[in-house]
């Protein structure tokens, strides 16, 4: 593909699989398409929100509980114009990506084959699946723990072989703080360093002042 050779490189947001327990890389998945628009929701942990007590509205119970939502688009049209240097989007479309997907929200059959294993020979309590830690990254500076909470394909096209050729796949996922992972976890660390990247921002934003609000104080403070 050609372009203008001073045009800045587009870099490309996605998912980065992680070992839980090793913190060993597994799997990077980058997004085909950069989505258009990504919608982030922050609901805050005050000490007072659960009712019980005495209110307290200017304490904290920790980090605000961050949603991310994003719409990506899978198309292996151009690839199909070119059947010989991609044989596996001849072969079975876009089926491959979406599997991949799928894989972070459900168990593998390993896992499930160890699970039946351990009830067959007698196992009372069997502890629930490890899922890898998983990573969104949406540039350099945000890389952050998240859990998938939605996850929805809608495959919009098909080749003669009914094989999904381009499909939108809509992704919500909650970040995963000190609160659910701890701070001594890698998932915790990169978490901190994440809110720490939000305050180095936020203190490059210009102070407002009182006249920019058509007012020259407020009454009764200080």
């Amino acid at each position: 593909m050609t372009g203008f050779p001073n045009s800045p490189r587009v870099v490309k947001g996605g998912l980065v699989l992680v070992d839980p327990k090793t913190a060993a890389l597994l799997r990077v998945i980058s997004l085909q398409y950069n989505a258009d628009s990504l919608t982030r929701t922050l609901q805050t942990q005050s000490a007072g929100s659960d009712g019980g007590g005495r209110t307290e509205p200017l304490r904290f119970k920790g980090p605000a509980v961050e949603t991310i939502k994003l719409d990506a688009d899978i198309d292996a049209t151009d690839q199909l114009e070119q059947p010989g240097q991609h044989p596996d989007a001849t072969a079975y479309g876009i089926a491959p990506q979406l599997a991949l997907l799928e894989s972070l929200v459900q168990p593998g059959m390993s896992q499930l084959s160890g699970v039946e294993r351990a009830a067959n020979s007698g196992v009372l309590e069997i502890a629930p699946m490890l899922a890898p830690l998983t990573l969104f990254v949406w540039g350099k500076h945000r890389i952050v723990p998240v859990r998938l909470s939605d996850f929805s394909i809608t495959e919009e096209a098909f080749d003669p072989a009914l094989n999904p050729i381009r499909a939108r796949v809509s992704l919500g996922m909650r970040v995963m703080s000190v609160d659910d992972l701890g701070f001594s976890s890698k998932g915790g660390g990169l978490f901190l360093a994440y809110l720490q990247g939000k305050e180095a921002l936020a203190a490059k934003a210009q102070p407002g002042t009182f006249a920019s609000m058509g007012i020259g104080g407020i009454g009764g403070a200080g």
